[in-house]
């Protein structure tokens, strides 16, 4: 925690089917997940979320100008384009010239004019170099199948394709057409051709066009379809679709091992050992990670108070996570520890967050903390007060706006799914509430970290919140990491602190307990 800016965990309870744990759900030590090298699922169920992506053509791989030089405005020529007699030109059931005189006569044009500006428009056609390129990444790095699906009529499909490169159209295992095909977007039955016709699985599929409609179509049916908007959405999408982010956070987490340092919202560097402590329990590779690793009891700063008093006392969040987390500490120096602890009650019998009676602080997630080391040495028993303070902050949504010394809701629910993991008396009490309360949150705004802690505190309930897992997927950062999520702050001074080694590190925790989770449940379905 930090001091007159502080920080800390969480807890759960109750009964819905919905929400009630499966039989085999066990609770087990913390501090003990497999390495960053270590896989206990395949890798294939950590891999990429596409196999193939079927791209629209005009608007999107081609760009064109409805300005003809002719009479013709562009906003009519749009007009033409959606009339019911070019959707028919389009499915080849009418040739060009029955085309160009039908829309002549709907709208009062002449029909050489019409195919004047109709060939206008069909010469200006042009490859978008960005798409072009995007496509070649695709195939070259991610070895992906390549599909593209447009409404076309045949003759202006057979000037289409000599626009391009022929390397370019070989990026293509076929390239469908509504005349051929006798059918047109958004029509499901040309959907089903393409994916029959192909032999492709529409949820390993992605599917690109500019229009909405047909996106919403490719949807029902199981794609993954992404409007294009823009050149950078799309390929931030489609990147996210086939990379695989575990082994890339993992990559840039190694990358930056030992650097991995904490920052406050005003720019300020801490060298603080908490989230350290945090980044080792969510990767279990201490190569990692930099703390130190006092004899007894820890502190939150590694050398002296930033932002606060230079001598900054002990805590008890800090030692509770390095107790938990932490492999150095012996049985008799932990209950040593648990003994001086007991000691550090106000009234109410709620334990305080500092070895310092001067500084007289409760905070409900640093009591979670603390249950947590003490649940997870056997002696949780002994903070019953603490225990039944932090399930009515549960039970009345206390922590909606975060806590004295930690940001936001989703912290207290995170650090309290930590103590429902090793304590069979907190999950059987609060478990079935705590999952509720998680729940409550699905699809919340909130930065990444919040999305991998709420991923994660789901998890342990055996819930899956595939809605936050996709927005957390999606903002994976080209070099493998997450953006910086905050964390805890300055108690008095409401100064943020956030880590990116460690929103990235809990990202990639999440994610795989999402993945693990996922292939358990479809086992007992």
């Amino acid at each position: 925690m930090v001091s007159s800016g502080e920080h800390s965990p969480v807890e759960s309870v109750e009964a819905s089917p919905i929400f009630s744990p499966l039989p085999s759900t066990s609770v087990s030590p913390l501090g003990t997940p497999p390495p960053l090298e270590a896989k206990s699922l395949p890798l294939t169920v950590y891999d990429r979320q596409i196999d193939n992506v079927i791209f629209d053509l005009g608007d999107v791989l081609f760009t064109w100008s409805a300005n003809t030089g002719t009479s013709i405005s562009p906003k009519t020529l749009h007009s033409i384009l959606r009339s019911s007699n070019w959707f028919e030109y389009e499915k080849g059931n009418l040739s060009e010239e029955e085309a160009y005189g039908l829309a002549a006569a709907e709208f009062s044009l002449d029909t050489p004019e019409v195919g004047a500006a109709f060939r206008a428009a069909r010469d200006s056609l042009q490859s978008d170099p960005s798409m072009v390129t995007l496509l070649h990444e695709l195939k070259e790095n991610s070895d992906i199948q390549l599909f593209a699906m447009s409404n076309i009529s045949a003759p202006d499909w057979e000037v289409l394709r000599h626009k391009g490169r022929p390397e370019d159209w070989a990026l293509f295992e076929r390239v469908f057409t509504s005349a051929a095909a006798r059918e047109r977007k958004p029509n499901l039955g040309y959907f089903r051709h393409v994916l029959e016709s192909a032999g492709i699985d529409p949820r390993r599929t992605a599917f690109v066009d500019d229009k909405l409609e047909n996106v919403v179509s490719a949807r029902s049916l199981g794609l993954k379809g992404i409007v294009f908007t823009s050149f950078d959405e799309v390929a931030r999408e489609l990147k996210t679709l086939v990379r695989n982010p575990i082994i890339d956070g993992e990559r840039y987490l190694r990358y930056h091992a030992k650097e991995m340092k904490s920052v406050t919202d005003t720019g300020v560097v801490l060298e603080e050992n908490f989230a350290q402590l945090l980044i080792l329990e969510a990767t279990g590779d201490p190569n990692l990670v930099d703390y130190i690793r006092y004899p007894r009891l820890s502190n939150f700063f590694k050398s002296g108070g930033v932002l606060t008093t230079a001598s900054f006392p002990y805590d008890l969040d800090t030692t509770s996570i390095a107790c938990t987390v932490s492999d150095h500490l012996s049985p008799e120096v932990k209950n040593d520890i648990m003994n001086e602890i007991s000691t550090l009650k106000n009234k109410d019998g709620i334990i305080q967050t500092y070895f310092d009676v001067t500084r007289p602080r409760i905070d409900p997630i640093v009591c979670v903390n603390v249950l947590t080391f003490f649940y997870s040495n056997g002696r949780g028993g002994e903070l019953r007060e603490t225990f039944n303070w932090v399930y009515e902050v549960l039970k009345n949504r206390a922590y909606t706006n975060g806590t004295l010394y930690y940001y936001g809701p989703d912290t207290f629910l995170y650090f309290l799914s930590r103590l429902l993991s090793v304590s069979i008396y907190a999950r059987q009490r609060i478990g079935q509430l705590f999952a509720k309360r998680v729940a409550e949150h699905f699809g919340a705004e909130g930065d990444a970290l919040a999305l991998a802690m709420r991923i994660h505190a789901a998890t342990v309930v055996d819930v899956c919140d595939s809605r936050d897992y996709e927005r957390l997927a999606k903002m994976q950062n080209e070099d493998g990491s997450w953006p910086i999520g905050w964390i805890y702050k300055y108690g008095a001074r409401d100064i943020l602190i956030g880590n990116q080694g460690l929103t990235t590190a809990l990202a990639v925790s999440a994610m795989r307990s999402y993945k693990e989770l996922e292939l358990c449940l479809r086992s007992f379905a």
